[in-house]
């Protein structure tokens, strides 16, 4: 194991690609620290001791969703007990104390809505343009596009041009879980196929828009079903250039209804994490999403080549009603003091990563 340490140890040194065998077999190895130690170098050489957060603000907008599945929590049925929709003049509020409080940033992602017209989504972007037209608008997943092209009977393309003229800004990248079909059958079969997400996303990257892209871990996926999703991640980013970051999520598995579903615990967190860093070179940034993965194992990630805390977030509910424990907002301050513990240097950013103040 020692020499194929060295071996990998040589190829992040001479910015050479790893491959799907070399992460696989860092999935199998137990030597955390050492994963670590290479994640660290790999983002070294690509970010320096500079880690970035945001001041943002989350807008679930409904919870009630078409789709059951089985690993989310947040989903409801309409007349079922906590179902909600948030009105446009609720938007606003939420969007008005966002910017309030300095707020660069709205994320807003919501189920799919049986019942409201596609110039619902449109005119949320525009309420929330109209209270600040600042607010850049990080909205929607690849899903969520794929239903409004149904729903108004228009392309993916022409779709996303109104969503943009209507002031969508980027995508936040869900909606990917685990992009091989044999789990994706397993854990949300109503969902769009991996290779739908894909497609829609090359095209939201063809419209010049940026995105993130996530993969949900720690269920019933194995190694060799992780690997092969960075690897169509990995690929995708090769031919657009369109993705930002990459931001694996822990499964949380209270609340859900996936039978087996193993949970994640901190070593697997941080060996996920550093080999995203390790296997993905051609995306720059590698975060570590506080919100599913708790601030103690969050700030260790800055050690195995993450470079991200993602921001302050502010009533984020799908992570909290599938059992996340962490706090459902930090102030800057705490981010910053999260950073600086862990012997890095915080930068607060915006959502295309310029660099808004170096603390």
């Amino acid at each position: 194991m020692e020499k194929f340490f060295k071996t990998i140890r040589s190829k992040v040194e001479a910015g050479q690609r790893i491959s799907e065998a070399d992460a696989l077999a860092l999935f199998e190895s137990n030597d955390l620290l050492a994963i670590g130690e290479l994640a660290a170098t790999a983002n070294r050489q690509k970010n320096g001791e500079r880690v970035f957060f945001n001041v943002n603000r989350h807008i679930n907008y409904t919870n009630l969703c078409v789709n059951r599945c089985a690993f989310c929590a947040f989903s409801k049925e309409a007349g079922q007990s906590g179902e909600y929709t948030l009105a446009l003049q609720d938007v606003r509020e939420k969007a008005q104390q966002a910017a309030d409080a300095g707020a660069t940033e709205i994320h807003t992602v919501g189920g799919l809505h049986p019942e409201l017209p596609f110039e619902f989504y449109l005119d949320m972007l525009r309420t929330i343009k109209e209270v600040s037209s600042g607010l850049h608008i990080k909205a929607f997943t690849a899903v969520e596009i794929d239903y409004f092209a149904q729903l108004a009977e228009l392309s993916i393309p022409a779709v996303i041009e109104e969503l943009k003229q209507a002031g969508l800004d980027s995508l936040p990248g869900g909606g990917a879980e685990i992009l091989g079909q044999v789990v994706r059958d397993k854990i949300c079969p109503e969902k769009i196929s991996g290779a739908r997400w894909l497609e829609v996303t090359e095209a939201v990257h063809r419209a010049g828009l940026k995105s993130n892209a996530t993969m949900l871990f720690g269920h019933l996926e194995e190694y060799a079903d992780r690997v092969e999703h960075l690897r169509l991640l990995r690929e995708l980013q090769d031919k657009t250039g369109g993705f930002q970051t990459f931001i694996p999520l822990a499964f949380q598995p209270d609340n859900t209804r996936v039978p087996g579903a193993k949970g994640v615990g901190g070593v697997d967190a941080l060996k996920t994490l550093a080999i995203s860093r390790l296997y993905l070179d051609n995306f720059q940034h590698i975060k570590a999403y506080w919100v599913m993965l708790g601030l103690k194992i969050a700030q260790t990630a800055l050690c195995f080549g993450v470079n991200d805390l993602d921001g302050t977030v502010v009533e984020e509910q799908i992570g909290h009603d599938a059992g996340a424990d962490s706090p459902q907002a930090l102030n800057k301050a705490g981010i910053i003091e999260l950073i600086r513990k862990a012997g890095r240097l915080p930068v607060e950013r915006d959502t295309l990563y310029n660099e808004l103040k170096v603390y």
